[in-house]
């Protein structure tokens, strides 16, 4: 059993040893086959890769050769660049050697010049010095022959050059005006008589009282009430006298205020209606009238808007148009009168294609602030601007309404035209009715004024003040002078006086010849 077990590990071994030796040789045999592979691989690879440097030789070799030509080329060009360089730094070297000789040549020149006009000066310098004393020995030769210094002399001759001036400067303003006046004064004329004759407004100068007609004498007693108690409480609540005298069966109010003392009158016709007359039914009947009046004056305002064709004016405003009705000014109705202004102002904007609505509204408004002006602080142009902005109304319209008397500037036609139409509406006559006494103070003012000129003989005041003719003296005042004469006295009067509407001054030289034949 031993044995088999020996010779079978025998035989084993054997196997293995023998397999070894096979398997070794299997492995030589490939390992020679993959060295030979190998070997011709490499081979391949030296081959390629000798033909690749062979390659890559030619190609850098035509490359250098070619970057040679290129670089050769690209030398010659900058060789040729430079010597064209070259060529012109020559030429401008010799222009600049050219203009440097030049510029020696002229420089030598100068310091010869400079040596003449110095010697030249020298000799002018001795000559002025002695130019100076035959000056001096003139001046006081002539100072002696004319009995008169060098300043007395200077002076009258800047008087003389001053008159000279006055009469060169007084010649060309008339020249300027008459030719202004012959291109604009013909159609100025027509545009304001065409307005003023579609505009023909009548005008009743309100007085300060009012006349009630009563049923019968017995009416004036109620009215006194016992001890005069009913018309002490009229006259506190309304602010208006009432005055009962011997004219039958009629009482009359008294006030400066034509609103006041139209609701006192429909408030004493109302108590003379309803006849009982006591303080409590006074007080009654006067607020009714009030609101009455209130209503009326609204319905006056929009009645004029419509008349006028203006629209789109506050409510406020409308209230203080109709109480211009109640307002008078010199004795002429406020709202006849900016009604007037507005169409006249409306025309003549219309002549020189403005728009006449703007130009209207503006003209019914340039018063607005005399509707309030007793109850708030200011001028009526203040008041009136402070309205209108109040209810956001154009800019042109508060200019000619802040502007219309002078205290600012105009900024648009249409304020220049309120203006026009406001004095020739104040100064219409008959428009206007003044107090005699200052009327008479004013013409003697204007002729005070107008006398006050040297030159003047004689002034007078003519047209109910409109017009102030002013007659010179002919030896103190030339034709010239008169149109620089007019116009002092016109800035004058415009600074001293206050006057409706505007004043023509008229300067008069009259230069007579008289002789007898014996």
């Amino acid at each position: 059993m031993s044995y088999y077990i020996i010779v079978g590990l025998v035989c084993v071994l054997a196997g293995l040893a023998a397999g070894y030796l096979v398997a070794k040789k299997m492995k030589e045999e490939e390992n020679k086959k993959l060295n030979n592979t190998a070997e011709d691989i490499i081979s391949k690879a030296k081959k390629e890769g000798e033909e690749i440097i062979k390659e890559a030789k030619l190609e850098s070799k035509e490359i250098i050769f070619k970057g040679r030509q290129d670089l050769e080329k690209e030398i010659k060009e900058k060789k040729k660049d430079i010597s064209h360089i070259e060529r012109k730094l020559e030429a401008r070297e010799e222009t600049l050697e050219k203009k440097m000789e030049s510029a020696l040549r002229k420089e030598e020149q100068l310091v010869k010049r400079d040596q003449e006009y110095d010697r030249r000066m020298k000799d002018i310098d001795v000559i002025k010095a002695k130019n100076e004393e035959i000056k001096q020995s003139l001046i006081k030769e002539v100072e002696r022959v004319a009995c008169m210094t060098g300043e007395e002399a200077k002076k009258m001759l800047i008087e003389q050059m001053v008159d000279e001036a006055k009469k060169d400067s007084a010649r060309t303003i008339r020249e300027l005006e008459e030719e202004a006046k012959n291109e604009s004064e013909k159609r100025a004329r027509s545009i304001i008589s065409t307005a003023i004759q579609r505009c023909a407004s009548e005008f009743t100068n309100d007085i300060t009282v009012t006349l009630v007609n009563l049923p019968n004498d017995e009416m004036k007693g109620r009215i006194i009430g016992r001890e005069g108690r009913n018309i002490r409480t009229f006259e506190t609540i309304t602010g208006v006298d009432i005055i009962v005298d011997d004219t039958p069966e009629a009482v009359i109010l008294s006030s400066y205020d034509p609103f006041r003392r139209e609701t006192a009158k429909l408030t004493l016709e109302k108590l003379i209606t309803d006849g009982r007359i006591h303080p409590a039914r006074i007080e009654e009947l006067h607020q009714k009238s009030r609101q009455e009046m209130d209503k009326h004056i609204l319905e006056l305002g929009e009645e004029t808007v419509f008349n006028l064709g203006i629209h789109n004016i506050s409510h406020e405003i409308l209230k203080l148009i109709g109480r211009l009705k109640y307002r008078t000014s010199y004795g002429q109705n406020v709202l006849g009168h900016s009604i007037e202004v507005a169409t006249i102002a409306g025309i003549m904007a219309a002549e020189l294609g403005l728009d006449p609505k703007i130009a209207k509204r503006a003209g019914l408004l340039h018063d607005i602030g005399k509707a309030i002006d007793y109850e708030a602080e200011g001028s009526h142009t203040t008041i009136g601007v402070e309205v209108a902005k109040k209810n956001k109304e154009d800019w042109r319209i508060i200019n000619a309404i802040a502007s219309h008397h002078g205290e600012e500037e105009f900024k648009c036609i249409e304020a220049i035209l309120v203006q026009a139409s406001d004095a020739i509406s104040a100064s219409r006559p008959g428009a206007r009715r003044e107090v005699l006494e200052s009327y008479i103070k004013r013409l003697e003012q204007l002729e005070e004024v107008a006398s006050s000129f040297e030159g003047v003989a004689k002034s007078f005041a003519i047209q109910a003040g409109r017009e102030v003719r002013i007659i010179v003296e002919p030896d103190k005042v030339n034709d010239d002078g008169l149109v620089v004469l007019s116009k002092d006295i016109s800035k004058k009067v415009e600074e001293e006086l206050t006057y409706p509407g505007q004043i023509k001054v008229m300067v008069i030289r009259e230069s007579r010849a008289i002789e007898y034949a014996k």
